[in-house]
């Protein structure tokens, strides 16, 4: 997933982006498996972006190669790895905990806009459920793939309105606002201003998921830093969970509820967060 495809630590917007290095030997356990699972993890060094278009590596990436890959790691077919595999499963979960939250009763005809919707794995069972769904993805073929997924299982009134954009460019108003392992491709420099564009999109409920920034993430991810490979196509930025509360709190939003995903290569904080007269 980055902006939706966005996903990709759990996804490249998942954590999740060395999906494709050669790490299979290295899986065996202990300390020698801690390093292999940060290998898989990082995707390039977050100390400096300066002189770095992010969007535009993040776009051509998720349109070419990237989709490839993600493609795959989003689909139900055997063509994948064990680390992909791991990682499809981890991201299966978070969106399951989201589900979980907006079960049909809460979100039927409610509007929902999934922001990096990635080939769709929860703007889907959103519509399914009769929440009237606006799809985005940085990465036309992501939004192509969403689109197609979604007409083969959905009601053609329940087809999502799927469209190419940047968070950035996203505008309207929606009961709730998805953004799930984006956040991953945008630098801690410009994450509360991202936060902000997000939460001012929505009217009653806005879901994040990023892969938090703690002395642990961090130390695997510098490891994993030493390992090269062609998978390094985009940065991965961790983000300390007080900075996104903060900028929450600063557009007005309360976390309500929050989780934490994780698995051998993937590993997502999820939080919920309600404008604070509705939460109180």
């Amino acid at each position: 997933m980055l902006v939706g495809a966005q996903s990709a630590l759990a996804a490249d917007a998942t954590i999740a982006a060395g999906a494709d290095t050669p790490l299979q030997p290295l899986l065996a356990g202990g300390a020698v498996a801690l390093i292999a699972a940060a290998a898989a993890l990082a995707l390039g060094g977050d100390a400096d972006s300066s002189g770095v278009d992010d969007k535009a590596v993040v776009e051509q990436y998720f349109n070419n190669e990237g989709f490839e890959r993600w493609n795959r790691i989003y689909g139900e077919k055997d063509d994948v790895n064990a680390v992909q595999k791991d990682i499809r499963v981890g991201h299966a979960r978070t969106v399951d905990k989201i589900l979980g939250w907006l079960d049909s009763s809460s979100i039927g005809g409610r509007t929902v806009c999934d922001a990096g919707c990635g080939t769709g794995n929860l703007s889907i069972p959103l519509a399914s459920r009769g929440a009237q769904v606006s799809g985005s993805d940085i990465s036309n073929a992501m939004v192509t793939e969403a689109e197609r997924r979604a007409k083969d299982v959905l009601k053609s009134e329940q087809v999502p309105n799927f469209m190419t954009s940047d968070l950035e460019a996203l505008d309207g108003s929606y009961d709730c606002v998805c953004c799930v392992d984006v956040l991953i491709h945008y630098p801690p420099d410009r994450l509360p201003q991202m936060v902000g564009h997000l939460a001012g999109l929505s009217n009653d409920r806005l879901i994040l998921s990023f892969a938090p920034k703690t002395w642990y993430y961090t130390l695997l991810k510098r490891i994993g830093e030493l390992f090269p490979g062609k998978s390094k196509t985009t940065r991965a930025y961790l983000h300390e969970e007080e900075v996104v509360e903060a900028a929450l709190k600063k557009a007005g939003f309360e976390v309500t509820r929050r989780e934490m995903t994780s698995t051998n290569f993937y590993f997502s904080r999820l939080l919920e967060a309600r404008p604070k007269t509705s939460a109180a």
